[in-house]
C-alpha cells in the first residue's frame, strides 16, 4: 500500500480498541517466567554448549602472540575461536569495528578470543588461561584535548552544519547574550539484558536465537561477515529486556556464538559479560556543546548558534546534537555545526533520543539563561518565540533515520527553511503543563523557597523529537475459529510492540483482542520496520493496517460482498442488513494476506513532529548540594496515542532515565589506558525507586492524518527529551547553583551555591 495523501475516515478511527489503555498481552508469560529470552532457549537448543568472550586488554595495538595450550587442555574445552583461524570476516554495514579483533586492536574489550565448554563456569576458567601478548600504541581518549582536530561531519546522510542569514553579525548585535559551554559524559544503555545469543547450525544453515532490536538489518550483517548468503541465515529475536538502542545492529555475541557452533559443531550460547556491554558494543559519545543566544529586550530571539563536538573511532559518526535547534525557536539569524574528533575509545552510536537528548541539555539551560537575562518567565520565552514553519534547514526525508549510515544525494541532504510542520503544539505543551503543575507559584529568584534543609526550586524544558515513518511489511491470518494471526519481524523491545499490533488487527477485523495471536521477532516474517528512532509503533502498526486492508478485501470476496461496502464488528461481516460470521470465510481454508506501508512524497511537503513540555520540581539540600527529584510533569503532542497505558510507561521510562542523565550516569574515562572504568551496574549509576517521585503524564488529543492511516506518532524518545535540562534549571532556581558540565553531583553544586546558602 503506497501512503502519499493524508488519511481520511478509516476504520481505525472507530477507536473502540485503539486508544484504549489495554495491558500487555505479553505481560503473563513476562511476569511468570515463561518469556524465552536469547540466552534461554533451552526449547530450541536443549543441548547448547557455553562460550566466554576475551575482550583485549588494550584499547589501541596490537596483539604480537597468544598461547592458546593451556585453555585448550582445560577441563570441558571443546573450541576456541580467534580471528587467526576464524576464517575471512567482513565488517557489517552498520559496524564502525570489527567484531572479533586481531591481530589489529581498535578499542579496548574488542573481542579477540571465544572458549567454548560444556559449562559455563569450564568456558570462564579456560578463558583465564589464554597468554595474550600484546603491542601497546599510543592513542586518543580524551575529547577536550581532541575538540580543536575535530573536522566537520554530517548525520544520518545529512548535513551537519546550517546557515540561515548572518549569525555572527545578528549576535554582536544583539542587546542581550547567551554565550555558555556545556558538556555531557558518555553515557551507557546499562538495560536489564546483557547481549545475548544462541546460535544452531543445521548444515549451512544458520538461526541465531538473538536479543536484536532490528532483525533484518541483525540478519544482513550476520551474513555479510560470515560471507554466506542471506537466505541461509534465520534471526529470531521474539523477546527482547531492554536496548535502548544498544541492540540497534548486530554486535559479538551474535557473531562469536556463530563462529563458536561452528568449530564445537553444536549450538553454542553467549552473553556478553556487563564489563563488556560498557566497552564493548556502543555508548553514548560525550559532547562539547556551545551554544548563543541573542535577543531584544522584549525576549525576541534574533540569533541562535549551536555548535557540537563529540568523538568516535575512526569512520564513526558524530552525535547530532544540533538537531533540536534547528527545529524549536524562531529567529532570522542561525547556525549550527557538527565537528568529530577520531578517538580510540569504544565505538560510539545510537542511544535513546541520539542528538536531541543531548542538544536539549544544553540548548535548555541556554534559554533558561537568557530568560533569566530578559527577568522573563521561561515559559513565556519559549512561548514567545514559537514558529509554525521550519526556521532552519533540515535533514530531507530519509535522513531522519538516526541509525542510518549511508549518506544521502547531496541534492537531498537538506530541506530549505520554511517548511510548515505537519502539526506543532508546542505552545499547548507548555501551557497545559503550567497550568497543570503550579508553574504560576513559581518564585523568580533563585533560592527564595525552603522545606527545612531543602531549597526547592522548579525547572521547565521544552521537547523536541522527529516523528519519521518507514516501509513496514505484516502478514495476517484469519483461521476457520475465527482466530487472527498476525506475523512481522518487528520486534518488542518492552515498548508495548505485542500489544498495540493486536490492537490494530483488532480493530480492523472486528474482533476481541483475545482473538487476535502475535508473532513477532523472527526473519522469517514479512520485514518490518524495526525497533528505533522513534519509528517502531507508527511504522509497523501501518504496514499491519496495510496486511489488513488486504484480508478484509479477500474475506468479502469470499463472502460475496462488495469490499468498499463490508464492515468489520463483533466477529461478524456485515453489509446492507446481511451478517455473516467472519469465520465463514476460512471455512474451506485460511485466508491469509501480505502487505506493507510504503510512503511517499508527504515528508517532503511537510515537516513531521513531535512536541513536548517537561516540568521538574527538586530540592536540594542547602549544606550538602544533594539534589532530589521532587515532583515531574511531562505533556507531549505525539499524534494519536495507540494505547495510553503502555505509552504513558515509555515516558515515564524516559523521565526516569532523563534524572539519571541529570544526576548521575557517567561512564569515567580512563584517559591513559583508553576505556571505561565504571562499566557495571556498580559504578555506573543508573535511578532506582527511591530516586524517583510520582511522575505525571498528560498526552493532548492530536491525531496527524500526514503520517500514516493510523495518524500516530512515536512517543517513547520525545519523553526522554529535555528532562535533563529541566531538572537543571530546576536546581538554579532552587539554589542559585548552576552547573553547565553533566551529571549535576553534588561536588558541582556546592561549588556553584551561593556564600549564604553553602554557609
Amino acid at each position: 500500500m503506497k501512503f502519499d495523501t493524508p488519511a481520511t475516515t478509516n476504520p481505525i478511527d472507530q477507536l473502540k480498541v485503539i486508544g484504549k489503555p489495554v495491558d500487555r498481552i505479553d505481560g503473563v508469560r513476562k511476569t511468570t517466567g515463561t518469556a524465552p529470552y536469547a540466552y534461554e532457549r533451552h526449547d530450541a537448543s536443549p543441548n547448547a554448549a557455553y562460550g566466554w568472550i576475551v575482550g583485549s586488554a588494550i584499547a589501541k595495538g596490537r596483539i604480537r602472540s597468544m598461547d592458546l595450550g593451556a585453555a585448550r587442555r582445560a577441563p570441558g574445552v571443546l573450541a576456541i575461536v580467534t580471528a587467526q583461524d576464524a576464517g575471512n570476516l567482513a565488517k557489517g554495514d552498520y559496524n564502525t569495528a570489527k567484531l572479533l579483533g586481531g591481530p589489529q586492536i581498535d578499542h579496548y574489550h574488542q573481542a579477540v578470543a571465544l572458549v567454548v565448554a560444556e559449562t559455563f563456569e569450564q568456558a570462564r576458567a579456560a578463558a583465564q588461561l589464554l597468554r595474550i601478548d600484546y603491542e601497546r600504541s599510543a592513542g586518543t581518549f580524551d575529547l577536550a584535548k581532541a575538540r580543536e582536530a575535530g573536522k566537520p561531519a554530517d548525520f544520518y546522510g545529512s548535513a551537519g552544519d546550517s546557515t540561515v542569514g548572518d549569525f555572527a553579525s545578528a549576535f554582536a548585535a544583539s542587546p542581550v547574550k547567551v554565550d555558555a559551554m556545556y558538556t555531557t559524559p558518555d553515557q551507557s544503555h546499562a538495560m536489564m539484558e546483557p547481549h545475548a545469543t544462541t546460535a544452531a547450525w543445521n548444515g549451512d544453515q544458520l538461526t541465531v536465537w538473538t536479543s536484536n532490536q532490528m532483525v533484518d538489518w541483525g540478519r544482513g550483517d550476520l551474513a555479510k561477515t560470515l560471507g554466506i548468503p542471506k537466505e541461509k541465515v534465520r534471526l529470531v529475536s521474539p523477546f527482547i529486556g531492554g536496548g535502548f538502542g544498544a541492540k540497534l545492529f548486530l554486535r559479538a555475541d551474535a557473531l562469536l556464538a556463530a563462529l563458536g557452533a561452528r568449530a564445537a559443531q553444536r549450538p553454542v550460547k553467549v552473553a556478553l559479560q556487563r564489563a563488556l556491554v560498557a566497552n564493548n558494543t556502543t555508548h553514548r559519545p560525550a559532547t562539547i556543546q556551545r551554544v548563543r543566544l541573542g535577543a531584544t529586550p522584549d525576549g525576541k530571539l534574533t540569533a541562535i548558534g549551536h555548535e557540537a563536538w563529540s568523538g568516535d573511532l575512526p569512520g564513526g559518526s558524530p552525535d547530532s546534537a544540533v538537531q533540536q535547534t534547528r527545529m524549536l525557536y524562531a529567529g532570522p539569524n542561525r547556525m549550527t555545526a557538527t565537528r568529530l574528533s577520531a578517538l580510540d575509545l569504544p565505538e560510539a552510536n545510537a542511544m535513546r533520543a541520539p542528538g536531541e537528548a543531548t542538544g536539549h541539555m544544553a540548548l535548555e539551560i541556554a534559554m533558561d539563561e537568557l530568560a533569566e537575562q530578559l527577568t522573563m518567565d521561561p515559559v513565556a520565552l519559549r512561548i514567545l518565540n514559537d514558529t509554525q514553519v521550519v526556521p532552519d534547514h533540515t535533514p530531507s526525508p530519509g535522513g531522519d533515520d538516526p541509525q542510518s549510515k549511508k549518506a544521502e544525494p547531496a541534492q537531498n541532504q537538506q530541506k530549505s527553511a520554511g517548511q510548515p510542520f505537519s502539526q506543532r503544539q508546542l505552545v499547548r505543551c507548555l501551557q497545559v503543563g503550567a497550568e497543570r503543575f503550579g508553574w504560576s507559584r513559581r518564585s523568580a529568584r533563585p533560592g527564595q523557597v525552603n522545606d527545612g534543609r531543602w531549597l526547592v526550586g522548579v525547572g521547565v524544558a521544552a521537547a523536541y523529537r522527529a516523528a519519521p515513518v518507514t516501509k513496514s511489511a505484516a502478514r495476517v491470518r484469519l483461521d476457520g475459529r475465527g482466530a487472527v494471526t498476525v506475523e512481522t519481524d518487528m520486534t518488542d523491545v518492552g515498548t508495548g510492540s505485542y500489544t498495540i499490533l493486536a490492537q490494530t488487527a483488532a480493530e480492523m477485523m472486528g474482533v476481541l483482542l483475545n482473538r487476535v495471536f502475535v508473532r513477532l521477532g523472527d526473519s522469517n516474517f514479512p520485514v518490518s520496520s524495526g525497533s528505533g528512532g522513534q519509528w517502531g509503533a507508527a511504522s509497523s502498526t501501518a504496514g499491519l493496517y496495510a496486511a489488513c486492508v488486504k484480508l478484509r478485501e479477500a474475506v468479502a470476496q469470499r463472502l460475496g460482498f462488495d469490499p468498499a461496502q463490508a464492515s468489520f464488528e463483533q466477529g461478524m461481516v456485515r453489509v446492507a442488513g446481511r451478517s455473516v460470521p467472519l469465520a465463514q470465510a476460512a471455512a474451506s481454508g485460511d485466508v491469509v494476506a501480505e502487505d506493507a506501508m510504503e510512503y511517499g512524497d508527504l515528508a517532503k511537503q511537510m515537516q513531521q513532529s513531535s512536541f513536548g513540555a517537561h516540568f521538574v520540581e527538586v530540592g536540594v539540600d542547602a549544606f550538602t548540594g544533594e539534589v532530589r527529584v521532587r515532583r515531574m510533569l511531562a505533556v507531549c503532542a505525539a499524534g494519536r496515542i495507540l494505547n495510553p497505558k503502555s505509552a504513558r510507561s515509555q515516558v515515564i521510562g524516559a523521565m526516569t532515565m532523563g534524572v539519571g542523565g541529570a544526576l548521575m550516569e557517567e561512564l569515567a574515562v580512563d584517559k591513559r589506558l583508553g576505556f571505561f572504568v565504571n562499566h557495571d551496574l556498580a559504578g555506573y549509576e543508573v535511578p532506582v525507586h527511591a530516586d524517583i517521585p510520582h511522575q505525571d503524564v498528560i498526552f493532548l488529543d492530536e491525531s496527524d492524518p500526514t503520517l500514516s492511516p493510523m495518524k500516530a506518532k512515536g512517543v517513547g524518545e520525545l519523553g526522554l527529551c529535555g528532562v535533563s535540562a529541566a531538572i537543571a534549571n530546576a536546581v538554579y532556581n532552587a539554589s542559585g547553583a548552576r552547573v553547565r558540565e553533566y551529571p549535576i553531583t553534588l561536588d558541582k553544586v556546592l561549588a556553584a551555591l551561593p556564600l549564604p546558602a553553602a554557609g
